[in-house]
């Protein structure tokens, strides 16, 4: 059974990781996909064409949601070329680490302008197609950092807390017009932001993880697609943890 059957979803930073994994698990549960990417021409392309394959409509947009007038413009362009947006996904997002002493303001503000104010700018131009259909799921991906905090990640661990006092805002503003809201906060997840943290002996972090491995994409996707399809019609402004019990 197709979940997304002819539904329109928009997926942030999707040419790689869990972005990606998203856009393909709800390409093969019959959505329509409009995805956006920042860099490679390439791997844009080849993600619209497996997409496709699916059976359904995609493409993909070059354009920076921490931009607002690129974010306007994109949901704009969306709807003229999908008729409306009834899915969500505000995934982009950046990490940039330090202690404190030496995160310089440049660093602070790039953070903040990427993770959390990406996910204003978009979520701001959704939920006019949403109100008028009277329905729709935005999806915003915080982290389990975002929850816990982590030495290091204060830049990053601030947008993703951010990111989930918004969600449960507009879960709020926006129940009535039957729009939900909800957060991913996942863990460690074996993509490329993470890819230095297996370099340094992943042991050491297994020891924090219940399941004692990283998830994958296709785990943070197979929950991204419960919150986008009708099974979860009676959930708004929660954060479902995808950390494999991570303790520590």
């Amino acid at each position: 059974m197709k979940l997304l059957e002819n539904k329109v979803a928009l997926v942030t930073g999707a040419s790689r990781g869990i972005g990606e994994a998203i856009a393909v698990k709800f390409a093969e549960h019959g959505a329509n996909v409009a995805f956006t990417y920042l860099s490679s021409d390439e791997k844009a392309k080849a993600l619209e064409e497996k997409l496709v394959g699916f059976g359904v409509k995609a493409k993909a947009y070059k354009s920076n949601a921490a931009e607002y007038a690129a974010a306007e413009q994109l949901a704009n362009d969306v709807i003229k070329d999908f008729g409306t947006i009834d899915i969500c996904v505000n995934n982009a997002g950046i990490s940039k680490d330090n202690l404190l002493l030496r995160l310089t303001p440049e660093q602070w503000d790039d953070v903040m302008q990427a993770n959390l104010r990406s996910v204003y700018n978009l979520t701001r131009q959704v939920i006019k197609p949403m109100m008028k259909n009277r329905s729709g799921s935005i999806i915003n991906m915080s982290s389990i950092v975002g929850v816990k905090g982590n030495a290091g990640q204060s830049a990053y661990a601030a947008s993703k807390a951010g990111i989930i006092g918004f969600t449960k805002s507009i879960a709020m503003e926006m129940g009535s017009r039957n729009i939900r809201c909800n957060v991913i906060a996942p863990g460690f997840v074996e993509t490329d932001m993470t890819h230095y943290l297996k370099d340094g002996g992943a042991e050491k972090w297994f020891e924090k993880i219940s399941l004692q491995r990283f998830g994958k994409p296709e785990e943070i996707a197979d929950v991204a697609l419960f919150l986008a399809s009708g099974m979860s019609s009676y959930v708004t402004g929660q954060v479902i943890g995808v950390c494999g019990g991570m303790n520590g």
